[in-house]
């Protein structure tokens, strides 16, 4: 049961850490505007959950890797931090 649980919390780790990445590439690379005006802009605008959504993407291939390497719990950990990351921005539509 011990292993079961370390490898749904690698796959959740490696869905923030997409995620996390995915933020980053999109203020640095996607934005027209630098960095620091970017994330201005998505605090002023109250963007946070349309942000996250998109940033979320690489958590689609990361799932799919998981699975094509028949990782299936890291796979269930990565669902999990998706299901975390769709009900945060969820929440942060109506605040």
């Amino acid at each position: 049961m011990g292993h079961i649980r370390k490898e749904i919390i690698i796959g959740f780790l490696v869905s923030f850490f997409a995620t996390a990445a995915g933020v980053f590439l999109y203020l640095q690379y996607f934005s027209k505007y630098g960095f620091e005006e970017t994330l201005e802009m998505i605090i002023d605008g109250n963007l946070y959950g349309k942000v996250i959504s998109l940033a979320a993407l690489p958590n689609l291939f990361v799932f799919f890797i998981f699975l094509k390497k028949k990782q299936d719990y890291r796979a269930r950990g990565v669902l999990k931090a998706s299901i975390l990351t769709a009900l945060v921005t969820f929440v942060l539509k109506f605040i």
